[in-house]
């Protein structure tokens, strides 16, 4: 019987231990360490999921795949904002260029989680290591260095100013694009991504051609134009590379919508991305067994120039005068 007794706490003693530890791994199995995916997670307090926001409503937090990781990222609103605005403009420039920022990034993330298929619920892709999209808390501190605080404070003071403020254009959030330089007029966005938005027009940005580095000219060896060419399907022969570019057709802004190279029409927005062209606003010319593309503007040229928000905001239009002027017919709401 004594024997028994002493089995009986031995295997008590075992139990309790173990069960708890099983109820803990249990538990992070279930809910998980981290959460790295995002789609219809239980609330805290509640088995019934949370509701899903309406296209028109604004979000607390958001989310964005890292790019370097493939993992879906929860951020809150404000700490998302300041990160796009700190990864797309120096903390330097006005005032009110980056509060347009500001709206325009805080617009343009809704209009992705409205039309989002990311199946890690996701809404659009940043890549904070490399300082792309949004930079997070850590790259912020790395990327400013001692003057961390004093960039911090500006301009998180400037984001609390417009954090409710968002770009509408028919009770939804505007696909507000923006980009670095244009070529003196902004691109309208069926020339690049072949759906006409009435917001996303063309518009007068002629500041820009003033930008540092409106222009650039990169050269390329005849190889590898060739081996760029062959990644889109094209063969083009070493023997005649003077007549590979044909004539191009420009959209009403200047840029190039399609040229033909040889014998085939490739869109201009195909052949910046193959060669790695700073605008589709470019000329090409062949010498000596080189290519030499010359651009104008950086970016795909749609929605809101950065270098011209800057030049407006330094002749004292304010950031909604910068947004209206950008994104026509859209209406700033908060």
């Amino acid at each position: 019987m004594k024997k028994f007794f002493l089995l009986l706490c031995a295997v008590l003693l075992v139990l309790g231990t173990v069960l708890p530890l099983a109820a803990y791994r249990l538990t992070l199995a279930v809910l998980g360490r981290e959460r790295t995916d995002v789609p219809d997670l239980p609330a805290a307090s509640s088995a019934v999921p949370a509701p899903e926001p309406s296209p028109s409503a604004d979000a607390d937090v958001f989310y964005f795949e890292d790019q370097s990781t493939g993992q879906a990222v929860e951020i809150s609103r404000r700490d998302y904002v300041l990160g796009a605005v700190a990864a797309e403009m120096p903390v330097s420039w006005p005032d009110e260029a980056l509060k347009a920022q500001a709206v325009a990034a805080h617009s343009y993330a809704l209009y992705c989680r409205d039309h989002s298929a990311r199946e890690n619920g996701a809404w659009l892709t940043a890549d904070p290591a490399r300082r792309q999209g949004c930079l997070t808390g850590p790259v912020l501190h790395s990327y400013w260095g001692t003057a961390y605080e004093a960039n911090y404070a500006r301009l998180s003071a400037l984001v609390d100013e417009v954090l409710d403020k968002v770009l509408y254009y028919a009770d939804a959030p505007a696909g507000t694009s923006y980009f670095a330089i244009s070529n003196g007029q902004t691109e309208a966005s069926e020339n690049v991504w072949g759906t006409a938005l009435p917001y996303l027009v063309s518009v007068d940005s002629s500041s820009d051609r003033s930008a540092d580095n409106y222009k650039y000219t990169i050269a390329f060896s005849a190889a590898q134009v060739q081996q760029a060419l062959s990644g889109l399907g094209i063969t083009a022969d070493l023997a005649a590379p003077e007549s590979w570019f044909g004539a191009a057709e420009l959209s009403p802004a200047g840029y190039t919508k399609s040229l033909s190279i040889c014998g085939q029409t490739v869109s201009g927005t195909t052949l910046r991305r193959a060669l790695g062209l700073r605008s589709t606003c470019f000329t090409v010319q062949y010498q000596s067994g080189n290519f030499s593309f010359t651009t104008q503007g950086y970016g795909h040229g749609v929605g809101m120039s950065q270098w011209g928000a800057k030049a407006m905001a330094e002749q004292g239009a304010d950031y909604a005068a910068i947004l209206a002027h950008y994104y026509p017919r859209t209406e700033l709401r908060g």
